[in-house]
C-alpha cells in the first residue's frame, strides 16, 4: 500500500492510496492516535471512491463517530480502466434505458461479474490497512446497490467484518451470499424502487442468516434513500463497533 497524497480539512485527514491496481482513499480524524473502528464504504454503480455522497458519509463517520473510513474504486470505476466487457455492459444498459426497457436484470448480471473481481480486492485492502496500522479495531461495511452486490459476498467471506449496512439489491444473485452473512445488518429498501422489485429485496432480507437484522423501508425510487438514514447507520455502527 502506497499513500500518494494527504490533505486535511475540517478536522478530517484524507489520504489517497494505491495498492497494486486498486485506487483508494482513507479518512481519519486529523492527528488521531489509538485504536478506533474502521468502516469500509462500497460505492454504487457508475460512482467512485470520492463520489460526493460517499465523501459526505465518510466525513460524518469521522467527525460524529470518531471512525476511520476507507473506500476503493470498484473495477471499471473511478481511476481504474474499463475492460471491453465493462464497456459492453454499460452500452447495453444505456440502450435499454433509452428505449424505456427494464435494466434491473442487466445491472444485476454486471454487478455479479464485477463482484467476482472486487471481493478479493476488498480483502487485500483490509489486509494492507491492518498491516500498516490503519485498521486495528472492529471493522464494519456499508454499501447499497452495487455496494451490496459486492459487499454481501465480501462480508460472507470475511470474518473480520463485525456489522454491515446493505440494501437496494435483490435476492436473485445474492441469496447464497446472504445465507452466509451472520453479522448484525441494517437493510435499506426503497418501496418504489424502479430497478429492484420490492419482492426481490424483501426476499434478500429474509435470506440473511443474521440473528440481528433490521429492515428500513422508505417510500421512493432507487436513489431516493432519505438523508436521515445516514444518522441511523451512525447509531448502528456505534452500537456494534464501539465497546462500552
Amino acid at each position: 500500500m502506497r499513500f500518494i497524497s494527504e490533505t486535511t480539512a475540517d478536522g478530517v485527514s484524507e489520504r489517497l492510496f494505491i495498492l497494486g491496481d486498486i485506487h483508494g482513499v482513507l479518512w481519519a480524524p486529523a492527528g488521531a492516535t489509538g485504536t478506533r473502528p474502521l468502516v469500509l464504504l462500497g460505492h454504487g454503480g457508475g460512482q467512485h471512491k470520492k463520489a460526493p455522497g460517499l465523501v459526505a458519509r465518510a466525513h460524518r463517520y469521522v467527525t460524529a463517530c470518531g471512525f476511520t473510513v476507507a473506500a476503493i474504486d470498484a473495477p471499471g470505476h473511478g481511476d481504474r480502466p474499463r475492460t471491453e466487457q465493462d464497456e459492453r455492459h454499460a452500452a447495453d444498459i444505456r440502450r435499454r434505458m433509452a428505449a424505456g426497457e427494464p435494466v434491473g436484470p442487466q445491472i444485476a448480471r454486471d454487478n455479479t461479474e464485477r463482484s467476482a473481481r472486487a471481493v478479493p480486492e476488498w480483502r487485500a485492502t483490509l489486509d494492507a490497512l491492518q498491516a500498516t496500522g490503519h485498521a486495528d479495531g472492529p471493522v464494519g461495511f456499508w454499501g447499497v446497490s452495487m455496494g451490496s452486490a459486492i459487499g454481501m459476498p465480501f462480508v460472507a467471506a470475511e470474518p473480520r467484518i463485525g456489522a454491515a449496512v446493505f440494501g437496494l439489491a435483490g435476492h436473485e444473485a445474492l441469496a447464497e451470499a446472504a445465507a452466509q452473512v451472520t453479522v448484525p445488518v441494517e437493510f435499506l429498501l426503497q418501496w418504489d424502487d424502479e430497478l429492484v422489485p420490492r419482492d426481490s429485496a424483501l426476499a434478500l432480507f429474509g435470506a440473511l442468516a443474521s440473528q440481528e437484522k433490521t429492515l428500513h423501508a422508505n417510500p421512493g425510487r432507487h436513489i431516493g434513500v432519505p438523508a436521515f438514514e445516514v444518522a441511523s447507520s451512525e447509531r448502528f455502527f456505534l452500537r456494534h463497533l464501539v465497546t462500552a
